[in-house]
């Protein structure tokens, strides 16, 4: 695969995923524009990513049946009339309902991935994973930045109607530069969606993969559904822009996750995962401490959210370099039982976090993340695993 290639592929990743995330930093001015509460507001966050969820689902798998270019370029154009729809919702239900939609649609980097994992040798799989997951990131944390930013500006309409304009431009160009690629597998529509949940009754370690990465994700949804609304709290004060602010900070996820993926390349997957997990533990101590305000608080959330950030990706390569080497034939259809399993762990963390944070405060968010990542990791130390420690990805 070309650099010039991989960069447009992050590049892609990097903008379907930010339209999952940017509505975390505008939920205080949705809640003032339409005039409800910020705890109704955060319908808006949990409708996307259980669309997201649907979409992987019934959307993902046709990956493997479907040629590429024609498939995403399809995905990218629904997604920016969703944004458009959003952009000019009338009401809190039409805006939730247009979310639910642009969810479904944005999941243009699921279909990537297993596109890209059979572009490359698996000695070198770990590390395209990392560099695509790298553009995810950038596109998450620059969504982030740039919706609070924009919003605070010209109001929460705006970054959904600047989100449509870039998603369509992208669609453009694909359509142009992406390289014709044949569909791996053949057969109806229900046999893909059924071999998916298939391959998690017959894969252990595919099974093993969606547990670490679902509750690690909805730990890492509640944190940054719950920091907006402690940042723009009576504890803080601060605008929505903080938000953004703060998640900017996390760029140095970018940087690691090529790294966590050479790693995995070298060591394999069970290592990177063990330091991963100590890594959320370890977050969850350091965010309590940002319940005290203050410029000590501040910086307890921001070294806390980074190091979360970083476990949480980190860990997602190794897992998915597991669950891409099981099976070469059905990577998307491995990838939608994976990301499906995740992000149904995102969304039920975005939906506990809100009524934890309700009635314990950011606490209670941060002992939440600390009982999912102790789950996981108890998992990783005590159940045996198929794998032993330090085996490449895919070995037997």
């Amino acid at each position: 695969m070309s650099r010039r290639l991989l960069l447009l592929l992050a590049v892609t990743c990097g903008v379907a995923v930010g339209n999952i995330y940017f509505p975390q930093a505008v939920g205080p001015l949705i809640a003032a524009g339409l005039h409800v509460s910020p705890d109704a507001a955060s319908l808006v966050v949990t409708a996307t990513q259980i669309g997201y969820t649907l979409g992987l689902f019934l959307l993902v798998p046709l990956g493997d049946r479907l040629p590429h270019r024609r498939f995403l370029v399809t995905l990218l154009t629904l997604t920016g009339l969703g944004l458009l729809a959003a952009g000019c919702a009338p009401t809190l239900p039409f805006l939730v309902a247009a979310s639910l939609a642009v969810g479904v649609s944005t999941v243009a980097a699921q279909v990537i991935a297993p596109l890209a994992a059979g572009l490359v040798a698996d000695d070198g799989r770990g590390a395209v994973m990392g560099t695509l997951l790298s553009g995810s990131i950038g596109g998450m944390l620059l969504a982030r930045t740039f919706s609070g930013t924009l919003g605070e500006w010209l109001g929460w309409r705006a970054p959904y109607l600047a989100a449509a304009a870039v998603v369509l431009l992208l669609a453009w160009v694909l359509a142009r530069t992406l390289p014709v690629t044949a569909p791996s597998a053949r057969g109806p529509y229900k046999a893909m969606l059924t071999a998916s949940l298939a391959l998690l009754r017959t894969e252990p370690e595919l099974r093993r993969s969606c547990f670490y990465q679902a509750t690690v994700f909805a730990g890492f949804s509640a944190v940054w559904t719950c920091v907006a609304l402690l940042l723009t709290g009576p504890r803080y004060g601060l605008g929505a822009s903080a938000v953004g602010m703060l998640a900017l900070v996390g760029a140095v996820t970018m940087l690691c996750t090529p790294l966590a993926g050479r790693l995995v390349d070298r060591e394999g997957p069970d290592r990177v995962n063990l330091v991963s997990l100590i890594g959320v533990l370890l977050s969850a101590a350091i965010l309590a401490a940002g319940a005290a305000g203050g410029v000590a608080g501040l910086a307890a959330l921001t070294l806390g959210t980074v190091l979360l950030d970083v476990a949480m990706q980190s860990g997602m390569v190794a897992n998915q370099s597991r669950v891409f080497a099981l099976r070469p034939d059905a990577r998307s259809r491995l990838n939608t039982a994976y990301m499906t399993c995740a992000y149904l762990g995102g969304s039920a963390g975005s939906w506990l976090g809100v009524r934890i944070h309700d009635r314990a405060g950011w606490g209670g968010v941060c002992v939440l993340v600390a009982l999912l990542a102790a789950l996981a990791l108890a998992r990783h130390l005590v159940v045996p695993r198929p794998s032993r420690l330090g085996e490449r990805p895919g070995a037997r």
